[in-house]
């Protein structure tokens, strides 16, 4: 590696990335966006050099030009690879004759199909499919400042504020996560945290292609586990915590840290950050096999976070950095949220950006949709309605504490949550227990899924029970009707919390979505409520 101005760039890589300065000076610097280009195709002979152990049949004296590599036999066009991935409930090779009647010019299988069309094959389609697609785009990922960010909470504000530091350094910036992926702030919906490698070598193509220098994005322990980042480069790792979840798919906190620890492997990522003070960052670092700045309080910490202030308007710190102290702020509630811009701004610096640059960018990146997101009836007095996408026992513990903190003297705290069906069951009693912190809790559905939604509540409402707080407990059947409850049992000085479901628009019962949107029934239950505006000082006859 060596460094270009202030940004770090790979000699060895086939596309090298665009040479940007980034300014020290509180001034904004200006980069002129990089002109587009064009889409790019590789020979299937290349695709197949680029997988260990590949072997290539049935393409007799020509080599044909790939241009697309999808999994998906319905979007197959002209001139793509498919790729027939063996999964959990279906087996892609039984798809490879449609994909080839739509027009696919070659096949990733894992056994020769008795199909007239040239084949790749390989051990594990699943494992080549997202290196094949990087070399058929170019490797995209190469031509990019990209920062990935792992761990079980504060994944999507964490890349928000990456964004903004990016864009505070003057870089046309990517966003890719949990809330869809983002080109230049206009949002391109898609259906996972971490898209599939096919899609999300397409997508990096297309984001390169469109003049974006600087990408943030969010990978989940689900997308190292299915390499869906195989095949990318990562300039900076970042790790932010780790606490239950996901125990349906990984089965052990063991295993699902082992999966976060691919991302800080010489295969994926040059260097990482870890949020030192977080749950399992210790376990993470023995892990880690590339270099990684650590940031905390503990005095082994790299880079030293002390002056630490939270409170009701934003929270802010300083860091050590070798360039000096550097104050970190940020208008997001709670401590955790200035843990996430601190995450933020070091990632930043470490990829480039000026300290004081970065720290600008985060201090004015607003909270990222369905964190913390406040909703507001239209006339004024009743209570502080938040909504949040808490759906951890850790998460719920710290989003519970801001709202403890921000409710006025005489108010009561109330907590509104449910647990996601056919998802890890043992978390859910314990996320009961970590809304009992509350005045009342209000156990209802959240995506019930396939699941019996009673059942999910019980499991919730035995957590509540279990504790030693004792709040008062209420059971809901349908989330309106729950919403509706608290807030119509709420008054001027208390706070509700509606925990889970966040930034989401629908709700899955059954099998069947339907449009459901926490925001949106909060905001009718409060124009639904009477309310009596506090009385003015004594002698003033209140408002006039």
């Amino acid at each position: 590696m060596r460094s270009t101005g202030r940004l770090t760039v790979r000699t060895s890589t086939v596309v090298r990335r665009a040479t940007v300065t980034l300014l020290a000076s509180p001034a904004a610097s200006s980069v002129p966006p990089r002109s587009v280009r064009s889409l790019v195709s590789a020979r299937l002979s290349a695709v197949c050099a680029a997988l260990p152990g590949a072997t290539l049949r049935g393409i007799g004296g020509a080599d044909p030009a790939v241009v697309d590599v999808t999994h998906d036999s319905r979007s197959v066009t002209e001139g793509s690879l498919y790729c027939a991935v063996v999964g959990r409930s279906e087996d892609g090779h039984e798809r490879a004759r449609e994909a080839v009647e739509r027009g696919a010019i070659a096949l990733l299988v894992e056994r020769w199909l008795d199909l007239d069309v040239a084949q790749v094959r390989v051990a594990a389609v699943r494992e080549a499919m997202g290196p094949a697609a990087a070399v058929v785009h170019g490797r995209p990922s190469e031509g990019l400042l990209l920062v990935g960010v792992t761990g079980t909470n504060g994944k999507t504000t964490v890349t928000s504020h990456l964004e903004a530091a990016f864009g505070a350094a003057g870089l046309g910036t990517g966003v890719i996560g949990t809330l869809g992926a983002r080109i230049h702030g206009a949002t391109l919906p898609h259906a996972r945290t971490t898209p599939e490698g096919t899609d999300l070598q397409r997508l990096l193509r297309t984001m390169h292609s469109r003049g974006v220098d600087a990408v943030a994005m969010e990978v989940s322990s689900h997308g190292l586990d299915l390499h869906r980042v195989d095949g990318t480069r990562f300039d900076v790792a970042v790790f932010t915590n780790l606490t239950q979840d996901h125990l349906d798919w990984h089965g052990t906190m063991q295993a699902y840290l082992a999966a976060k620890a691919r991302l800080f492997t010489p295969e994926l990522a040059e260097q990482g950050v870890v949020m030192l003070d977080a749950p399992g960052s210790r376990d993470l670092v023995a892990l880690a096999r590339i270099p990684v700045t650590t940031v905390g309080s503990d005095p082994a910490a790299d880079v030293r976070v002390h002056s630490r202030h939270v409170g009701p308007d934003g929270s802010r710190a300083v860091v050590e950095l070798d360039a000096g102290p550097l104050e970190v702020s940020t208008p997001t509630l709670g401590a955790f949220n200035l843990d996430n811009a601190l995450a933020a701004v070091v990632a930043a610096v470490r990829a480039g950006v000026a300290p004081e640059v970065a720290a600008r960018g985060v201090a004015q990146s607003p909270a990222p949709p369905g964190r913390l997101e406040p909703v507001v009836g239209e006339a004024p007095g009743g209570p502080t309605v938040l909504v949040d996408y808490a759906h951890t026992p850790d998460a719920i513990a710290s989003v519970v504490a801001v709202g403890r903190g921000l409710v006025r003297p005489g108010g009561r705290l109330t907590v509104v949550l449910g647990a996601g069906g056919d998802r890890d069951r043992e978390k859910r009693t314990l996320m009961g227990s970590a809304a009992a912190a509350a005045d009342r809790v209000v156990v209802t559905d959240d995506n019930p899924r396939g699941e019996a939604p009673a059942e999910i509540r019980a499991a919730v409402l035995a957590g509540v029970r279990a504790s030693s707080l004792h709040p008062e407990l209420m059971e809901q059947e349908g989330r309106a009707e729950a919403i509706a409850l608290a807030i119509e049992g709420a008054t001027d000085g208390d706070v509700v919390l509606l925990l889970g479901k966040g930034h989401e628009t629908t709700q899955e019962v059954a099998g069947v979505r339907t449009h459901f949107d926490d925001r949106e029934v909060a905001h009718a239950s409060l124009l639904a409520v009477p309310r009596i505006p506090p009385a003015g000082p004594a002698g003033t006859g209140g408002e006039r």
